[in-house]
């Protein structure tokens, strides 16, 4: 027996409904709750066929038996046939890049044709790369999705946005290009090939690379005529439309101490979403003892957050990872805060594990407050941190922990050594993890 838990809020907007109960027997892409009448949200399906357990009011759990590790070749409840937006609602499909905005409401108002669809096909964050994987393996699936968001956007005109270093990645998809797909007949599709730094994923900072537009830290990619949707995304769209295969199923990489496989990368594809972290890591070749690894974390090194052996995969994770245990830091810590990465309450988190007492805080001169979070003035261009690093001495730090993107952390370190202070940055311990070099003084490639 294995236990799947879904969480009734997987996105942003309201939390979705059960319409289910214990003892309930469903099937794989049943819908197990609906969308929320009257606000935005999303309806959510079972990925796997079991009986439900409980229901409560955070959360679904179902008990089902045998599960395969991945779930391409399973069959599941197809939805019913209809308009490809009215498809997209119904299969609960949201922004599969971390935000996890529903994507029907994205797409609902066209761009119109000066528009530009723009696939985020960057893998932004250091070691995730299950997206990079789907488009060397499958590239014509992302591209169909790229097609039915073109028309749903009005538009004929499309950007492939990718780091250049991802060669194989990019033939596979010129070589699809070549081809005769659906749907692509009268469409402009460029590829962009982006530069080798973080955080070049990020909305804006696509926007700014493949439009020459650098949008208001309040705008979204629409003030510049576009949508920006990642490349799962857009392939969970191609099975929504073409399929008719709601969102039951996820893409994510596993990686940092496993017991099988120490310091390998590995991703999964199609692997049901409500799966507990501990399922997935058995598969993956196990953890070493708790005391052997520093923390689980779900999502990317930058902006991926602590979690448990018992939570669940969701809609929005990309990723597990088991990193290296945390060092002994001097007693006295400066946290300098990037908005493209780690938050505050973060990194008193990997602080707390440093063993440090944060002795002062200082935000990025470029982080401004956007409602209850920040956005950066212009992601991954950093005027110089010098300041910042000198108020942190000032206030007894002996060392200085750090979030930044690869040019802000550059800056960090042309000025933190001379004036004695150590830097810790928070990808530190899941780069270890994977034997990968240390966010430091980077030079693009």
């Amino acid at each position: 027996m294995e236990i799947f838990t879904y969480p009734l809020h997987q996105s942003i907007g309201a939390p979705s409904v059960p319409v289910v109960d214990v003892g309930d027997e469903v099937k794989r892409g049943q819908m197990i709750a609906e969308e929320p009448i009257g606000k935005l949200g999303c309806p959510m399906y079972a990925s796997v066929t079991g009986r439900v357990t409980a229901v409560t009011a955070e959360a679904i759990t179902i008990e089902a038996d045998g599960v395969p590790e991945t779930m391409a070749d399973m069959p599941y409840v197809k939805l019913a046939p209809g308009a490809p937006l009215d498809m997209i609602r119904a299969a609960g499909l949201v922004g599969l890049g971390g935000a996890g905005f529903p994507v029907a409401v994205k797409y609902a108002k066209p761009l119109g044709p000066t528009g530009t669809v723009i696939m985020n096909a960057a893998e932004c964050e250091p070691i995730l790369s299950h997206n990079i994987e789907a488009l060397e393996l499958h590239p014509k699936k992302a591209l169909r999705g790229l097609a039915i968001a073109m028309d749903l956007a009005g538009t004929t005109h499309g950007i492939i946005a990718i780091k250049g270093i991802h060669t194989k990645a990019i033939a596979a998809l010129e070589s699809a290009l070549a081809g005769n797909l659906p749907g692509m007949t009268g469409k402009e599709i460029k590829i962009h090939k982006l530069k080798n730094i973080y955080p070049v994923g990020e909305e804006r900072a696509i926007v700014r690379e493949c439009l020459g537009t650098l949008l208001a830290v309040t705008d979204l990619p629409s003030a510049a005529g576009a949508i920006v949707s990642n490349v799962e995304t857009l392939t969970r769209m191609h099975e929504a439309v073409d399929l008719g295969k709601p969102l039951i199923d996820k893409d994510l990489t596993v990686a940092g101490k496993l017991a099988q496989h120490m310091g390998e990368i590995l991703t999964y594809h199609d692997v049901p979403i409500g799966r507990s972290v501990d399922a997935m890591l058995a598969l993956a070749g196990g953890t070493m003892a708790a005391d052997s690894y520093g923390e689980l974390l779900m999502g990317g090194p930058f902006t991926g957050h602590r979690t448990t052996p018992r939570a669940p995969i969701v809609k929005t994770t990309g990723g597990i990872l088991v990193t290296e245990c945390f060092p002994k830091a001097p007693a006295k810590l400066g946290l300098l805060v990037c908005a493209c990465s780690a938050s505050e309450a973060r990194m008193k988190e990997f602080a707390a594990s440093l063993g440090s007492n944060v002795v002062g805080i200082e935000y990025c001169k470029q982080a401004l407050p956007v409602k209850a979070a920040r956005k950066c003035l212009n992601p991954g261009i950093c005027p110089g941190q010098v300041a910042k690093i000198l108020a942190l001495k000032k206030a007894g730090a002996e060392a200085v922990l750090i979030g930044n993107c690869t040019d802000c952390t550059n800056t960090v370190m042309t000025c933190a050594p001379a004036l004695g202070l150590p830097v810790y940055h928070v990808t530190d311990q899941a780069l270890r993890a994977v034997n990968q070099k240390l966010i430091r003084k980077i030079h693009a490639t």
